[in-house]
């Protein structure tokens, strides 16, 4: 049997052996530069990397750029640097640039190049040729691709040989795979070992990676799946009530992962009113859904609709986009923060397009109080952290490494950083006339972007071309036209962004993941379900609630949390739901609503949720419940970053949960849910049926019924067993996690 890896890498080298020989022809001809050929030799022996010259400091007084980012300076500092010394025109081959990395004189380095070797023969016909820089339009990579596109192994232990193809400016061509740097993002999956004919993938287990590809700035990626050769997998198929669940099972089939069977009606009710609305459902609301004998399929769709049009439906997602938007008093002002939360819950009850939404926040001007959005520049009013922020909620591009150098595990420059930056330049922010007011405008002078290096003007340039995005121009009109280039449907970040996003929110974990991190070497788990969602956002005009309909209805969505024997391994390709715990808002509000015991909050009504809060630093009466939230991950509104709110498990919290006064003072509320169920006459039977269906939204299996009746016979108080019942159910993970 032909091996399929093999006879890919046979056709991909068919393909371009006609361009890459003619190539090959044409460099023998042309005379060695610096930028093409002697630096990425440098770059690959390791003389720039983090550990050796390219060092913040250099290393033992001669500093080169991190990955030789900035060729201009590295050939400035071998050239010029020591009074030019590490070259010797006379007698190239006793020049320290060759004698250091040879081990012919001490280096700390260590033996880099081997005399007479390819690199040590390279460098040498340079210096020979008068050490030529060379030309940045004909010399500088355009754009890489790396040949297979995709390395699939049908079991572990096959190996991949890479080829690695450097496109230039002037349409030139070139194997550049010994040069090239190929890592994989899974080491435990498959591993690279370098060769002399080039980097060789080999799969160590089953499981999934991405081949990263870097060479003189550029990126290129190759999706790498290790699959173990099933014996007795068959693929079974599940209904698919949309293309979400057409393209997941695309994927599932192919790598020989079989997906989880859709959750029962109750643990459905539950998942999607706690996504939907951040409430678990009531047990009123849980009896009448389940008595409810309309289809499935036709039962569910419905429900959907209803949370989506509800109050907490607003609340909730009122919530989540005041964290990212950091709606807090401490930038806002209290007044402040009000009048922008005000606006945000406005704008998300009346569903207004996402499109639209970021339109307004970036190009908002005048007073905060009379123009809301424009409360967006209190918590980013720098120039460079106003663009910071803005890609990378927006974009879910993180520029902040390109501030002092080119990013390197990224395409972004540090000119393109200040270029972005240059948007924002003229953007400045003064005290109004009013209690808690704000000014935001476009400043008529010192409105500049200067370059850190060159102290140059730096003018506005798009991070990425998009077609139909205006000039940049100046002054005041430099955010107007950001904002078009942003929100513009053929920008390739910006509702793919959003759209990985809210997928996150419901699935518990992004297409791309993280979400706000959305780079060449962190590619998608299954890029041609982003690429159906994006379209399918854009095809709504941006209609956020569409998109939130579309995933909760989709089997992928609905399906359970428990595996089965071919989906066990999986945690990326949503095979199965995961787990997700409680945000410290839905636990406060689940608390309570299980309890039916409302806590204090000073200056809010009596039945405000924590979902409703409008800003983290509401103080409660007893303080109680602000240190629950603390303790359960509420965030600060610090920055914009998805990781600022927390959801993993703690000691401390669950030692609030079994002995802290919270949940304890909720439990005996002596006008709460125990006391007036113990006094309403139930039998055991159905006082442990109420307690279930308040706190997990379920009744108890036949196991669980029998040890709670148990448990009441036992029991000296009958008050005490309904309590301790509560307070086990409070402690599982049936209550904590949203599954």
């Amino acid at each position: 049997m032909k091996d399929p890896t093999r006879c890919a890498l046979l056709a991909a080298l068919a393909a371009i052996v006609s361009g890459a020989a003619a190539t090959a022809a044409t460099d023998t001809a042309e005379p060695v530069t610096f930028i093409r050929d002697v630096l990425p030799a440098m770059n690959k022996v390791g003389c720039s990397n983090g550990t050796c010259h390219g060092a913040a400091k250099g290393k033992n007084g001669f500093k080169l750029s991190l990955r030789g980012y900035d060729p201009e300076f590295d050939y400035q500092s071998l050239l010029y640097d020591m009074s030019g010394r590490r070259f010797n025109r006379a007698d190239p081959e006793r020049s320290l640039m060759l004698a250091k990395p040879t081990m012919q004189v001490p280096h700390e380095g260590g033996l880099r190049l081997d005399p007479g070797g390819r690199y040590y023969n390279l460098i040498l016909d340079w210096i020979r040729a008068g050490v030529p820089y060379g030309d940045l339009a004909r010399d500088r990579v355009e754009r890489l691709e790396i040949h297979p596109a995709e390395v699939f192994m049908n079991r572990p232990g096959m190996r991949q040989q890479t080829t690695v193809i450097a496109h230039y400016g002037d349409g030139r061509s070139r194997d550049v795979t010994r040069e090239a740097h190929v890592t994989s993002s899974n080491t435990e999956t498959m591993a690279i070992e370098e060769t002399p004919s080039g980097p060789v993938a080999e799969g160590l287990r089953r499981g999934e990676s991405t081949l990263l590809v870097r060479y003189e700035g550029q990126f290129t990626t190759a999706p790498a799946t290790v699959l173990s050769g099933r014996e007795g997998f068959q693929w079974t198929a599940l209904p698919q009530a949309n293309y979400i669940d057409e393209l997941i099972d695309e994927k599932l089939q192919r790598i020989e992962v079989l997906p989880s069977a859709p959750v029962d009606d109750a643990a459905f009710l539950r998942r999607a009113s706690l996504d939907l609305t951040g409430q678990i459902p009531t047990p009123e609301r849980v009896r009448a859904f389940l008595a409810d004998d309309t289809p499935t399929q036709e039962k569910r769709n419905r429900l959907v609709d209803e949370l989506i049009a509800s109050d907490a439906y607003v609340d909730h997602w009122t919530l989540k986009w005041g964290d990212l938007l950091r709606s807090n008093r401490k930038f806002m002002s209290y007044k402040g923060m009000l009048t922008f939360r005000g606006w945000l819950r406005e704008a998300i009850e009346e569903n207004r397009p996402y499109d639209e939404l970021v339109h307004e926040l970036v190009t908002a001007s005048g007073s905060t109080l009379d123009q809301p959005a424009a409360s967006y520049f209190r918590a980013a009013r720098d120039p460079k952290e106003a663009m910071e922020t803005t890609t990378q909620l927006f974009m879910g591009v993180r520029m902040v490494c390109a501030q002092c150098h080119d990013h390197p595990f990224e395409r972004w420059t540090q000119n393109q950083y200040f270029e972005m930056t240059a948007f924002f330049a003229g953007l400045g922010v003064r005290p109004g006339f009013r209690t808690g007011e704000e000014i935001v405008f476009d400043k008529r002078r010192d409105n500049e972007q200067l370059h850190p290096k060159t102290n140059a003007v730096v003018p506005p340039k798009y991070l990425v071309p998009v077609e139909g995005a205006p000039e940049p121009g100046n002054g005041s009109g430099r955010r107007a036209a950001l904002a078009d280039w942003l929100t513009s449907p053929n920008n390739p970040y910006f509702a793919p962004a959003i759209a990985n996003r809210v997928w996150s929110y419901f699935m518990g974990r992004g297409i791309i993941d993280p979400v706000d991190d959305i780079r060449a070497s962190n590619q998608p788990v299954n890029a041609a379900l982003l690429n159906a969602l994006t379209a399918d956002l854009i095809e709504n005009d941006f209609d956020l609630r569409h998109l939130m309909r579309t995933i909760a209805t989709s089997r992928a969505y609905q399906s359970s949390f428990q595996t089965n024997e071919w989906n066990q391994d999986d945690r990326i390709n949503f095979s199965r739901h995961e787990p997700r715990r409680l945000s410290a808002e839905q636990l406060a509000d689940a608390v309570a609503r299980a309890t039916d015991s409302r806590f204090e909050i000073d200056t809010l009504p009596e039945d405000f949720d924590a979902t409703a809060l409008p800003d983290p630093h509401v103080m409660t009466a007893s303080m109680g419940i602000e240190g629950f939230l603390d303790l359960f991950g509420k965030p600060d509104r610090e920055t914009a970053c998805e990781c600022e709110r927390k959801t993993e498990m703690s000691l401390p919290q669950a030692l609030s949960l079994l002995n802290g006064s919270v949940i304890a003072d909720a439990i005996a509320d002596p006008e709460g849910r125990v006391a007036n169920l113990v006094l309403g006459g139930l039998d055991n039977e159905e006082l442990i049926a109420e307690l279930y269906l308040a706190a997990i939204g379920r009744l108890p299996t036949g196991d669980e019924a029998e040890l709670a009746e148990g448990h009441f016979e036992s029991s000296a108080s009958r008050t005490a067993a309904a309590q301790d019942l509560m307070w086990a159910l409070l402690n599982s993970n049936a209550f904590l996690f949203n599954s």
